[in-house]
């Protein structure tokens, strides 16, 4: 047999495999390229020294053979799983449900596969410093944790891990890398349309107390109005439910002052618009609403509803992105942990009625 025939292209028509018949190993894509084993590691692990060209000579091999390193093998190369931990609640909820999404996307693409675990919102602290160290145990490199309430964010700052670990949607402070959208903002400017608009001030149905994003929003709602000098109405919370929505719209509905109201999510507005529908009370004619997340559905409601928008892929994608810099040491670069939102203006919004 010529030996020059083991650094020749396979054969077109020849089966993806070497000549035993079994599947094609790092030593045949080293013969295939004329390299050396190491150098076929060092390319499938990213290494910066290999040159541009043996490089490419390296992956036309792989692509000749369809060859398919093992996880494990390049585990054991590069001293990495490839797999990230993520920690989610609340998981069925738009939101969170959309940045899980991004972040799963996110690490296909660069090469990582994602260990979920969904907690309950009720978990408590031991719960969620034993799901971090769990993920960690199992070997993820980095966790990506979505914590929406201040109890978890607590739990986390207090878990003590050498594993990087990136947060959303929470505010603690220390080491740990943060990523969440500007709720406070994108408050401010709900409640500031709804007073361009000739509204005397903005009623406001909140999320549960303890939820950050809530908080941030209703703190904001207070802050706007009494910057423009409006009078703040009683506070009412719901429970993101539609359903809660509802139960405080109808008690909004028997208002006639009530002119303006600013939900801190689309469900919540959608069982409001549901109440005030069934009260007789027109939108926007008689009451003006505004949502927040601008969810799928929310341009195809009657009508329109005129929201607050939120990236949720850009959450998952930079979050990713934060963590893979601080696995491979990359922390030079200041990210900005706020991702801005944009008031997303329907039909659901109007001048007030008038005397």
């Amino acid at each position: 047999m010529d030996p020059r025939a083991a650094d020749a292209p396979a054969p077109k028509g020849r089966s993806r495999r070497n000549f035993a018949g079994a599947r094609p190993v790092m030593d045949d894509v080293a013969r295939l390229a004329g390299v050396s084993k190491q150098t076929v590691s060092r390319v499938l692990n990213d290494n910066p020294a290999v040159r541009p060209e043996t490089r490419e000579v390296v992956q036309a091999a792989m692509r000749s053979l369809g060859y398919r390193p093992s996880r494990s093998a390049r585990s054991l190369a590069s001293g990495r799983t490839r797999m990230l931990g993520v920690i989610s609640f609340d998981a069925a909820r738009y939101g969170p449900a959309s940045t899980l999404t991004a972040i799963n996307t996110a690490a296909q693409k660069a090469g990582y596969l994602l260990s979920s675990m969904a907690l309950d919102d009720t978990a408590d602290h031991a719960t969620v410093a034993e799901a971090v160290e769990r993920l960690s145990a199992e070997g993820a490199d980095g966790v990506i944790a979505i914590a929406p309430q201040h109890r978890v964010g607590q739990a986390l700052a207090d878990t003590h891990l050498d594993t990087p670990l990136v947060v959303l949607e929470n505010e603690i402070r220390g080491g740990t890398q943060l990523v969440t959208a500007d709720s406070r903002n994108g408050a401010r400017k709900a409640v500031e349309h709804l007073l361009r608009l000739g509204h005397p001030t903005v009623w406001h149905i909140a999320g549960p107390t303890g939820w950050t994003s809530a908080d941030q929003r209703l703190i904001s709602w207070q802050d706007t109005l009494r910057a423009a000098g409006a009078e703040v109405p009683e506070l009412l919370i719901g429970d993101w439910s539609a359903d809660s929505g509802y139960d405080l719209g109808r008690r909004l509905a028997r208002r006639p002052d009530v002119t303006a109201v600013f939900a801190s999510n689309d469900q919540m507005a959608l069982g409001l618009l549901h109440a005030l529908h069934e009260a007789g009370r027109r939108v926007p004619e008689d009451v003006s609403v505004v949502g927040y997340d601008d969810i799928p559905e929310a341009a195809h409601l009657l009508p329109p509803l005129t929201t607050v928008r939120t990236d949720f892929a850009a959450i998952g994608r930079r979050s990713l992105r934060l963590l893979l810099d601080r696995i491979d040491g990359r922390t030079e670069e200041r990210v900005e942990p706020l991702i801005p939102v944009e008031v997303i203006v329907r039909r659901s919004c109007g001048r007030p009625p008038r005397g």
